[in-house]
């Protein structure tokens, strides 16, 4: 399914007009980058560098709204700023003009990815289901992976025909099915543990049982055995070799029912949690430093989940750069880019204040006549 507009070019077309940056900063492999111009010269300019090394993309771009956001005197605004505060970017942008903006810098963050990588990409239910269909076309529908809801405030009781809105969307797309996935969980709460583990031992500890044997049959194999004089259901073997079910046996974690059939059991206490779902409530910061920004944890989420200590780590509207920050503290490498002067002077305040044990020098490189400078 393609998505058609007025004036959409073709991926060909994009590529080979698409103006490069004269490249005047040699890019090392080993350091983090806060780059200062237009993402989309930019972007495919580090191809030469970053070709398929990228193995996640986050990104909060404009959510086609119309608005101007401001800096407020004493702390970030949006709308509601005076207009004698400083503008921090402009999101005037609207349906396919919007559209083909994102489509373009899009085509070459797809080249960009490793082959293990991931994008997800912020959004609103304004726009996002036609991001979506443009998506499908870049990454391939097959790489679609989720569209998480993320719950961003607390309930508003606007005066509307409308029901209220507390949340937008990330799309999550990966290169190929060969991709970089760390299971995220979340903690049990104490109704899931009463739940999931219902029974007490003598030493108060929760915990459930689980069967110890599987559905198919290994005639010759060890998982077909006798233990302790019992042979697995017909049709099904053990989990695992009858000695290594002694092994369970002897360190007290196999419960015997009244019947005599063996069950293996699970402490609450040993399990990290449960798998994470689709719906995540990270509300944004109350005060932030730069309209829009977004809950660090979430970012933490995402890149421990999609990238590993080794990856790299890319974000082309890095805003407050909330991405680096988290990358940081995880230590992944990271580059950043963002058109705005107050972007990028929020961002060094905070790199600034957030250095740790994990954190690598970074370079702030401008972008200026289309040239990069690196600055001093």
């Amino acid at each position: 399914m393609l998505l058609e507009y007025k004036n959409k070019k073709n991926i060909n077309e994009i590529i080979n007009e698409t103006q490069m940056v004269d490249f005047d900063c040699d890019f090392e492999l080993d350091k983090n980058y806060l780059i200062h111009g237009d993402n989309l010269p930019i972007l495919k300019t580090l191809l030469n560098k970053y070709n398929l090394k990228v193995d996640l993309i986050y990104i909060d771009p404009p959510f086609s709204t119309n608005n101007v956001f401001r800096i407020g005197k004493s702390r970030a605004n949006t709308i509601s700023a005076s207009f004698d505060d400083e503008v921090a970017y402009s999101d005037n942008l609207k349906g396919s003009d919007f559209i083909e903006f994102l489509r373009e810098r899009l085509i070459f963050a797809r080249e960009l990815l490793s082959d293990k990588g991931s994008i997800y990409l912020h959004i609103d239910y304004k726009i996002g289901h036609y991001v979506k269909i443009i998506m499908d076309e870049i990454f391939g529908i097959e790489n679609f992976r989720n569209d998480i809801t993320r719950i961003k405030c607390n309930p508003k009781n606007f005066d509307r025909c409308a029901y209220g809105n507390i949340k937008d969307l990330i799309l999550f797309y990966s290169k190929s099915k060969n991709v970089i996935w760390n299971n995220p969980t979340t903690s049990y709460t104490n109704a899931d543990i009463d739940k999931l583990f219902p029974k007490i031992d003598k030493n108060g500890r929760r915990y459930t049982t689980i069967p110890l044997h599987a559905p198919g049959e290994t005639k010759n194999g060890a998982t077909s055995q006798e233990f302790k004089g019992i042979k697995p259901p017909n049709g099904r073997h053990w989990r695992c070799s009858p000695d290594e079910l002694n092994e369970l046996d002897k360190n007290g974690l196999i419960e015997w029912s009244k019947n005599g059939v063996p069950r293996k059991i699970i402490y609450a206490d040993e399990k990290e949690g449960k798998k994470m779902q689709d719906i995540w409530e990270y509300k944004d910061p109350q005060y932030p430093q730069y309209p829009t920004e977004k809950n660090i944890e979430l970012l933490k989420n995402i890149i421990m989940a999609s990238s590993n200590e080794d990856s790299y780590v890319l974000d082309f509207f890095c805003g407050s750069g909330t991405t680096l920050i988290a990358a940081n503290q995880l230590g992944r490498k990271w580059i950043g880019i963002d058109a705005s002067n107050v972007a990028i002077k929020t961002v060094q305040e905070k790199l600034a204040k957030n250095n740790n044990l994990f954190s690598k020098p970074y370079k702030l490189v401008n972008v200026e006549n289309n040239k990069f400078s690196v600055a001093k």
